[in-house]
């Protein structure tokens, strides 16, 4: 709805009424998880059994709590550990990636963006088959050639790690990017003028310019990563993430314990994202 044109009452109304119907669609499914996190109840739905903490703190079965249940602390160790190196990973290439399509000119570099862009546009379970099919397919030709058994090729946390990389790394290419196109280049020319070399230049003018888009890159790839489901699951080995551990649990029956660790994973993700607003607000 454009502002500075006139509008009925009645369309105001309809209008509005979408909008919180909208919102109210998206908001509706994640209040209902976070409330039976509370349930004292075997299972996650009506009738309300009453209010506890137990599928939180809880230290006896059936009601152990997230913060006692080794097996799903393990798995989130597991995902933070993939999550801060597809980050990092993600992150180191997105920057050169973004000094590459923004400041040179050479023959494919069309072809080389929109080759870069496909990850994003192929279904995550199609990645992760893909990545699957050609690491066994190179994993049993070692073992043909030559009698060796390289692990690394096998599924396992590497895998999932190249997995996620393989695709987050474009997202954060184009954040990244984006900050890149508004530097003002002629300070880097001032910086060389006054003696600094382009090394110096970049580091002490441009990468602080960029640190913003560089800090919500890794927080978007981190939760990326962390909340990786597709591509997660056609590469994992035995460590699971979280994601896949709250799957296989699924399998087995739903709890509010599944409820409980869906509500720390949304407080998590809006925490972090909040930070990151205040940062570049105050940047």
């Amino acid at each position: 709805m454009i502002p500075t044109i006139p509008q009925s009452r009645s369309f105001r109304l309809v209008y509005g009424g979408y909008v919180a119907l909208f919102f109210l669609y998206l908001a509706l499914p994640l209040t209902v998880v976070a409330v039976f996190a509370f349930n004292d109840s075997q299972f996650p739905s009506l009738p309300w059994e009453g209010f506890t903490w137990n599928w939180f703190f809880g230290e006896e079965r059936p009601q152990i709590g997230v913060f006692h249940e080794r097996g799903i602390l393990r798995s989130v160790g597991t995902s933070a550990f993939v999550a801060l190196c597809v980050a990092v990973l993600s992150v180191s290439v997105g920057t050169t990636n973004a000094f590459l399509f923004n400041r040179y000119e050479f023959r494919g570099k069309g072809f080389l963006y929109v080759l870069m862009l496909l990850p994003l546009v192929i279904p995550g379970i199609v990645l992760g088959i893909s990545i699957l099919v050609f690491s066994s397919t190179l994993a049993n030709g070692l073992w043909d050639l030559a009698q060796m058994d390289v692990q690394a090729l096998r599924p396992g946390l590497l895998l999932v790690i190249l997995g996620q990389f393989s695709f987050i790394t474009t997202i954060a290419t184009l954040v990244i990017s984006a900050r890149l196109q508004k530097f003002d280049r002629t300070l880097e020319e001032a910086a060389l003028n006054l003696g600094a070399d382009r090394l110096t230049a970049v580091r002490t003018i441009t990468l602080p310019f960029l640190a913003p888009a560089m800090i919500g890159a890794v927080v978007v790839a981190f939760l990326m990563s962390f909340e990786n489901f597709n591509t997660t699951l056609m590469l994992v080995g035995s460590d699971a993430p979280l994601t896949i551990a709250m799957f296989d649990r699924l399998k087995e029956g739903s709890t509010p314990l599944l409820n409980a660790v869906s509500l720390l994973l949304m407080l998590g993700s809006s925490l972090l994202a909040l930070l990151v607003i205040l940062f570049q607000r105050r940047g």
